[in-house]
């Protein structure tokens, strides 16, 4: 257990942010299995700023997923300290706002949000010592490496961002450039929790208990976020959390679990977006179930494309089995 601010993380297993993926149904349904603290979609600050009802459905949550921390990204601090109270008047049941700043797609980074904001660590220090005050919740930061090989400076950024009153962050160990490409740089990290005053969260390539074994040894850090490496296999955050509450080794799912879990995820999600849309989510996510079966190119195929309605999911599933 370890503290962000004053919210108590009983677990080793940050679930984090992906957009298109980390809706309010997978993050009902990713909890059970050992999740201690779960992010939202990476939420615009402008998009809440000027009530966009989209932007603001990002902003439900449910009394079981808590703790939970709401993802803003922005370029300013008055746009995200503006959207941090738009936040609250939403929805006050919250316990965390995490500013992103390791989004390395263009399409954010040209705004001058996200790991953009990384390559001038004096300025950020600034924004966030307004950001800080401003909120009366515990704010946390997500980074990278760097922007590029050149600019690996995640030190002073770390540094920056204790000084202006962050309550932990986390690490992506991949520069801007990288994208989610290559190898995660443990080596960088090494011990590097031992200088820092606040907690460390890592993340990058989190596929197996293995992976998140190695992380945390190498780093000192106090959770590791999983992501692409839980989608298709939530059993990962129960074996991670298992392994380091009490040392014992969760088995893999089996197929028949498996199956199951894509029928539990497909209520959650339909419950949370209607039928249509939930089918369409799932076409991305329901093949990854599979991944680790033998003879399931023709299943996952017909998931990935022919998913139309719960029924349909139904049919394809039962021809599994």
């Amino acid at each position: 257990m370890f503290k962000i601010g004053n919210v108590e993380i009983n677990g080793k297993v940050v679930l984090a942010p992906m957009a298109g993926v980390t809706s309010l149904g997978y993050r009902n349904f990713m909890k059970p299995f050992g999740v201690a603290l779960t992010v939202t979609e990476m939420v615009s600050d402008c998009g809440l700023i000027y009530d966009n009802q989209k932007t603001i459905d990002y902003l439900r949550s449910t009394e079981q997923e808590r703790p939970i921390a709401i993802q803003l990204f922005g370029s300013s601090a008055e746009t995200i300290c503006k959207a941090m109270d738009v936040v609250l008047k939403h929805n006050p049941n919250i316990d965390i706002f995490d500013i992103n700043l390791g989004c390395p797609a263009p399409k954010v980074t040209k705004t001058g949000a996200g790991s953009s904001l990384l390559r001038d660590p004096e300025k950020l220090e600034k924004m966030f010592t307004e950001i800080c005050k401003h909120s009366p919740l515990p704010v946390t930061a997500k980074i990278r490496l760097g922007w590029n090989e050149d600019e690996i400076n995640f030190r002073e950024n770390v540094k920056a961002l204790e000084r202006a009153g962050v309550a932990a962050i986390g690490i992506h160990a991949r520069t801007t450039r990288q994208g989610y490409a290559g190898k995660p740089r443990w080596e960088l990290l090494k011990d590097f929790r031992n200088e820092m005053s606040v907690p460390l969260i890592v993340s990058g390539d989190i596929y197996t208990l293995k992976d998140a074994i190695k992380a945390l040894e190498c780093t000192k850090a106090d959770a590791v976020m999983v992501a692409r490496g839980g989608v298709g296999n939530p059993i990962l955050v129960k074996q991670i959390d298992s392994y380091f509450k009490d040392g014992s080794i969760v088995e893999s799912s089996s197929l028949e679990e498996s199956i199951q879990y894509i029928r539990n995820l497909a209520d959650m999600l339909i419950e949370e977006k209607g039928e249509y849309t939930a089918m369409m989510v799932l076409r991305g996510i329901a093949p990854k179930f599979l991944n680790s079966y033998p003879d399931m190119k023709k299943a996952k195929n017909k998931l990935a494309s022919a998913l139309t309605t719960r029924d349909s999911l139904e049919r394809i599933l039962n021809e599994i089995q």
